[in-house]
């Protein structure tokens, strides 16, 4: 065994300067709105540069330094496919490290629930099954889950017996939904908006509709099961 002699082990001075400079990059490189928007929407599927910064909101060359700047902090990882570089969180824990980061958002500032109740009618649209009942009534087809968030998202998990209906689509495949049938919109979990839009359109044309306020990572966090691509990378 190799042991380190007392001329080459750091101070504890320095060891602890050492250590929370590391610490200190995570919180560095999540300082940002925008980085944090890029991370929760990479905990729901691998994305382009290019699909980054239009669902952030960003141009391209933008959403490429904030890329930069997560991958440097090694919370994402990335590879080349032809001429795109594609983005993914670098494992489950970062995906843990935003709902921690959420979770208590919310529990220290209370403007995050006046903020979120002016948007969402939350007594009037939101499902008030529980995520097992929920569970049960979807697989009986008792209820009809929509999943609306994009495609690729939806392929990478999403919900059990959930279909895939991306916000854009929705409209032209009002007819193929029964009318007999509550319908449960979700998105990307309690503030995302897809979900809510949806909502809006189902019940302007009549539909029983709900939102629920879950999406992946909340059902993963909760332990319950979730469809996911086996497939391997490209």
């Amino acid at each position: 065994m190799i042991r380190m002699s007392h001329a080459t082990r750091p101070s504890p001075r320095r060891l602890k300067d050492s250590l929370y400079e590391y610490f200190a990059r995570i919180g560095k490189a999540t300082g940002s709105p925008k980085r944090l928007e890029i991370l929760d929407l990479l905990c729901q599927s691998e994305k382009s540069v290019e699909e980054i910064a239009r669902q952030a909101d960003l141009d391209v060359k933008n959403a490429s330094a904030h890329l930069k700047v997560l991958h440097s902090a090694r919370l994402i990882d990335s590879r080349r496919s032809g001429k795109h570089v594609y983005y993914r969180v670098a494992d489950a824990t970062v995906a843990e490290y935003w709902l921690m980061t959420r979770a208590m958002a919310q529990h220290r500032f209370a403007e995050i629930e006046r903020t979120v109740r002016s948007y969402f009618h939350e007594r009037e649209t939101m499902v008030t099954l529980d995520r097992q009942a929920l569970l049960g009534k979807a697989r009986k087809g008792d209820v009809i889950v929509l999943d609306v968030r994009p495609r690729s998202e939806y392929e990478q998990a999403h919900l059990p017996h959930a279909r895939s209906v991306p916000l854009p689509e929705l409209e032209q495949r009002l007819a193929t939904l029964p009318r007999n049938k509550h319908i449960i919109a979700y998105c990307r979990g309690p503030y995302c908006v897809l979900s809510q839009e949806a909502l809006e359109m189902l019940r302007k044309r009549g539909f029983k509709a709900f939102r629920l306020a879950d999406g992946v990572l909340e059902w993963q966090a909760a332990g319950l099961p979730l469809v996911r691509n086996t497939s391997p990378e490209v």
